[in-house]
């Protein structure tokens, strides 16, 4: 397994501290006038998305994670698991909705996800950057909101809510950002 010393360290970087696997969120290069430099880095934990602060020194060193990415497809919620399938295998698999976390919001039954496993075990889902997904309920158009910046609420068909332009109508399908959960555009047919 790799290791990595402290000029190794970058943000984006995946390590394991304890056992536990991370994300570099933040990286800082601290230089100060006495002593030898260090890094301060924000970590973000894969498995409980707790957010932790770290400072290495020279010679201190953290460990590769065990991560494996698998394409599966979403199947459904059973209330308290997501359950998925590896398309190839057909083995089924199942995490739980607080695991899932806010991909949940963006997810559509027989959609095609990222599924994260460390060292063997499925913790966490990566959704596309950008889903199509239709509008189920939005507020009417009235005479003049057509101009401006003006935007209102929409409910999407796995119960997100963005915001729209008053232009775009209930029933129409939209693309989605959905690390900033916002609306992109419609969608083309």
């Amino acid at each position: 397994m790799a290791t990595y010393a402290m000029g190794d360290l970058k943000k984006g970087l995946k390590i394991e501290i304890d056992g536990i696997p991370f994300k570099i969120v933040e990286y800082q290069h601290v230089k100060p006038g006495k002593g030898p430099a260090f890094v301060r880095i924000k970590i973000k934990s894969f498995l409980d998305g707790r957010v932790l602060e770290k400072t290495m020194h020279a010679g201190d060193k953290c460990e590769a994670p065990n991560l494996e990415d698998k394409k599966m497809q979403y199947l459904y919620d059973d209330g308290e698991n997501c359950q998925f399938m590896d398309t190839t295998t057909y083995e089924q698999v199942a995490i739980s909705v607080d695991d899932v976390g806010e991909a949940k919001k963006w997810m559509l039954d027989g959609m095609m996800v990222d599924v994260m496993f460390h060292n063997g075990k499925a913790i966490g889902v990566e959704v596309p950057q950008v889903v199509e997904l239709k509008i189920i309920q939005t507020p009417p158009n009235f005479r003049g909101d057509t101009q401006g910046s003006n935007k209102k609420p929409a409910t999407l068909e796995t119960g997100a809510v963005v915001q729209i332009p008053f232009h775009v109508l209930e029933g129409e399908v939209i693309r989605v950002d959905t690390v900033r959960g916002e609306y992109i555009e419609k969608a083309g047919k």
